[in-house]
């Protein structure tokens, strides 16, 4: 049994090897027949082997929102770059709302706060494809919501019991899948969203409708916040607002696949005995208008 049990680890091992070599070549650009096949085999081997994360909530969002939908999901998810001096990451509501619980490594690869918590994000899928207005008809939109246990702005600044600017901060990146399968992003920052950090966003921080419409009409930035998917989500280390593009400094990183994915709907029916300080994604205007241009 022990020499079976060896042997079936030794195959594992392999075969795990095997399938990160094909992807490393594919990522390198070396045509490999039969490319799209193989590399489906190979992912559901590497969820066998247990290598990656990202397989563990497939099931439930599948689940969720069915079978081509729960795919996009998991695959959109965008990887996590938390900017410097800051400790806080996304945590479920329900297990943690604390900074004592919700922060993690100031440095490096981060999947889990200091208390074993794992990185979470919460979904929300708004599909347009049938039943929309015509601006969004045909869209599949999904929101990924951020939990922190506060704003952290005022986060070590030496004032007796400061915790942060305001206790429980959601905010989100969000993406739309659109009817001729162009894919756009943009984030929650402050007032707005934003796709690229600069002074043509200041209208959208600040809430003003104004200077956001002025700075849209000039092409200062793109209608909505919204730009070209990055893959990414900035974090800053302040306040949490986010771009989807931008160059500051990064200390810390969370693989999209690391983040762990949870369908908001049903747990947005059931937690009217929770209370926050601001307002919760099933909220806000958002929710149920994928296009809306406020946080509120």
């Amino acid at each position: 049994m022990e020499e079976r049990g060896q042997g079936t680890v030794e195959w594992v091992g392999l075969v795990a090897v095997v399938s990160l070599l094909f992807f490393a070549l594919v990522a390198a650009g070396v045509r490999v027949p039969g490319a799209a096949f193989a590399r489906a085999i190979g992912s559901r081997i590497l969820c066998a082997a247990a290598l990656a994360d990202r397989c563990g909530d497939e099931p439930v969002l599948i689940s969720a929102y069915g079978s081509d939908v729960g795919r996009l999901v998991r695959e959109h998810m965008p990887t996590l770059f938390l900017e410097h001096d800051s400790r806080a990451l996304p945590v479920d509501f329900r297990r943690c709302r604390d900074s004592t619980c919700g922060d993690g490594s100031a440095r490096g690869l981060v999947s889990r706060t200091d208390a074993g918590l794992p990185v979470t994000a919460f979904v929300h899928v708004v599909d347009c494809r049938d039943a929309c207005s015509r601006s969004r008809a045909g869209s599949v939109y999904i929101q990924y919501w951020l939990y922190y246990a506060d704003s952290a702005t005022l986060r070590g600044v030496p004032i007796a019991g400061a915790k942060g600017y305001h206790e429980d901060d959601w905010e989100s990146v969000q993406i739309r899948i659109g009817p001729d399968g162009e894919i756009d992003e943009r984030a929650s920052s402050h007032h707005g969203y934003n796709h690229t950090q600069g002074l043509a966003n200041a209208g959208s921080d600040l809430g003003s409708g104004l200077l956001t419409a002025a700075a849209e009409a000039v092409g200062g930035r793109p209608r909505g916040g919204w730009g070209p998917e990055t893959g990414v989500l900035l974090v800053s280390g302040g306040s949490h607002a986010g771009n989807a593009n931008g160059f500051p400094r990064f200390d810390r990183v969370t693989p999209a696949g690391r983040v762990h994915l949870v369908p908001l709907e049903p747990i947005a029916a059931e937690v009217d005995g929770y209370a926050f300080a601001i307002s919760p994604p099933w909220r806000k205007k958002v929710w149920g208008d994928p296009e809306a241009a406020g946080t509120d």
